[in-house]
């Protein structure tokens, strides 16, 4: 992929900012139109139900393996690069993030990025918990709250001073991730089939994995031309919703890939959700629900700056090159979501 014309153009910082900005436009559309949410998965799932939001979920999940594998088969990025995968990662991080992770995103009604895209479409409880979760996150990242984010992901870290490949660790060929991609995906496809859900949304719910692909494919062909370091990264937000908050609050901020993928999900979400007349101004139901919510958020924001990721950082983007940590936080944040719902919404109806 020749980039160079653009990197010469605007600068190395820009053009990072350029493409978090088009990995977000991408992302955003794609999660406003296909209704993705890890946190209405979880619950159908936790209720014994293999209803729609399960389908979209398994599908934006196989897609972004096929769609990222395919691109790392063909040499367009390298998986071994990414500095989720190139540094050491932590299993108690992994585990008690997760959990909570997945315990916030239920009480906040939606994950992160979920959170994100309603806050685009007139959400006024989404922003507020959004900002939150922005604010707990830099707090877990360089703040007070450092410290003992710390001490809980030193308790068990992985060996060798990188993270795990799970595909490696098993065993599987360089086209075994592909393989699973396409079997999750039949899956989905099928069960889609079963709850009549129509073909533009499972294409946006493509979307959502493509995204993810886009980002990485992007950042890995600007660290082959960029003459100082690039992270090789994609679609996550509790990293980001934090550098993203400090870019504005700074007196000279930098740009980078994370403060273009905010942005761009918001942008992208928007514009969808006014396309569809869809955009619509609410508020908190009551002050039950607005602790609720809060309290969600900064759960989330801390326990996914430990976990390494969020439900999409770790779920969907790490998951698509078999980062083990992030494999592992995924099963803590449906394990944490699960229990949650059924202690808290699930006994009281």
């Amino acid at each position: 992929m020749d980039i160079l014309w653009i990197v010469e153009s605007v600068g190395e910082a820009a053009t990072a900012a350029l493409f978090g900005l088009v990995t977000g436009v991408i992302f955003g559309v794609a999660a406003q139109r296909s209704r993705f949410c890890l946190r209405a998965a979880t619950v159908e799932f936790g209720r014994f139900q293999m209803g729609d939001r399960v389908a979209v979920w398994l599908l934006t999940f196989s897609t972004a393996l096929v769609w990222v594998q395919a691109a790392e088969l063909s040499g367009l990025m390298q998986a071994e690069d990414a500095r989720m995968m190139a540094v050491p990662g932590s299993w108690s991080g992994a585990i008690l993030g997760g959990l909570l992770f997945g315990c916030g995103m239920v009480l906040a009604r939606g994950c992160s990025g979920r959170l994100l895209v309603l806050g685009a479409t007139g959400n006024l409880r989404s922003i507020i918990s959004g900002l939150i979760f922005a604010v707990v996150a830099q707090m877990s990242l360089s703040g007070w709250l450092s410290p003992f984010r710390d001490k809980l992901a030193a308790l068990w870290v992985t060996s060798g001073g990188r993270n795990l490949n799970l595909e490696a660790a098993v065993g599987l060929p360089d086209w075994g991730g592909l393989i699973l991609g396409l079997g999750i995906a039949v899956f989905a496809v099928e069960l889609s089939r079963r709850q009549q859900i129509g073909w533009t949304r499972l294409v946006f719910a493509s979307g959502v994995g493509f995204a993810v692909a886009v980002g990485w494919v992007l950042t890995y062909a600007l660290s082959q031309v960029a003459f100082d370091p690039v992270q090789i990264e994609s679609a996550t937000f509790t990293g980001p919703s934090a550098h993203t908050l400090m870019f504005f609050l700074e007196r000279n901020p930098v740009l980078e890939f994370d403060v273009g993928l905010v942005p761009g999900v918001f942008i992208g979400a928007f514009v969808a959700s006014w396309l569809k007349g869809e955009f619509k101004f609410q508020g908190f139901e009551d002050e039950a629900n607005m602790r609720r919510a809060m309290l969600g958020a900064a759960l989330m924001g801390f326990g996914g700056m430990l976990a390494g990721g969020c439900a999409i950082g770790a779920g969907v983007t790490g998951g698509s090159i078999f980062v083990g940590t992030a494999w592992l936080a995924l099963f803590c944040m449906w394990v944490g979501a699960i229990v949650t719902d059924r202690l808290v919404d699930y006994s009281a109806e």
